[in-house]
């Protein structure tokens, strides 16, 4: 059976108001669509310095996460908060970027907390995430509607263990929601993705931030949809926008027997 997914891609700024607006309207939009899910990119509610990340930061069960349960059920459609920032109970200087995967009931499913923390030098950017950020511990496989879903964030992306750990736990969509820098993401972002959904062979959801935030921060964008065959079923163009795809499990199957690569696994080895 289909299942339809929205990913929206944004060009979130350090205005929380303002980013939700487009994410209310994204959600409206979506839903009349007919999506039975619509995922967000990483910091998709706020993007800005890292030390203010702080002064908004929240528990799962606080007003922004209630706000994002109570638009699932008023729009009949399953939410994927891409990430925000988690108060650390542990650690008050420090944040969680955390993901939360909703359902169209309301109901938080899972939360994920990033584990691969991205900490860079570039000539014209400095991105050391984990001055601010504590690191998760917890791979995480939420049962979804649409089927099991691996979540992860971002710089995990770079880590294919990490997927591998995903898919032997079950997981037949695995998403991604990112603010890969411009950089990088011209560089690598779609062939590492591609190279996730061949190796897994699953389907990979990345909604991805795209375009100037800031005068110092630019997103790639470049938000996709892959199929387990590694064929792209929808990309973004560069500017904000909703894309959608459908999921069928039954092409994984189809796709697993076809090429069974998990049975070929090598214990202590793959």
């Amino acid at each position: 059976m289909k299942k339809k997914i929205a990913l929206a891609q944004m060009t979130s700024i350090a205005d929380v108001e303002k980013n939700l607006q487009k994410s209310l309207e994204f959600i409206q939009q979506a839903a009349q669509q007919k999506a039975d899910l619509i995922a967000f990119p990483e910091c998709f509610l706020f993007l800005g310095k890292d030390s203010l990340y702080q002064e908004i930061a929240e528990d799962v069960r606080g007003p922004l996460v209630e706000l994002f349960q109570e638009q699932a059920r008023q729009n009949d459609i399953s939410i994927l908060m891409g990430s925000f920032p988690e108060k650390d109970p542990e650690n008050q200087r420090k944040i969680y970027n955390t993901s939360v995967l909703i359902s169209r009931q309301g109901k938080v499913l899972e939360t994920y907390r990033k584990i691969h923390l991205f900490d860079v030098e570039l000539p014209d950017l400095r991105l050391i995430e984990s001055e601010t950020v504590s690191a998760g511990k917890k791979v995480v496989v939420a049962d979804h509607e649409i089927g099991k879903v691996g979540m992860t964030i971002c710089y995990d992306l770079r880590f294919p263990n990490l997927f591998q750990q995903l898919n032997q736990a079950g997981a037949e969509i695995i998403s991604t929601p990112a603010a890969f820098t411009y950089q990088t993401g011209k560089a690598h972002w779609l062939t590492l993705l591609q190279a996730r959904a061949i190796e897994n062979q699953v389907y990979i959801a990345a909604p991805g931030q795209v375009g100037h935030h800031n005068k110092k921060r630019r997103s790639f964008g470049h938000s996709v949809i892959i199929d387990p065959w590694g064929k792209i079923l929808a990309l973004a163009p560069e500017e904000e926008c909703l894309i959608y795809a459908d999921i069928n499990l039954e092409t994984i199957q189809e796709v697993r027997r076809k090429m069974p690569v998990q049975s070929h696994r090598v214990p202590g080895i793959d």
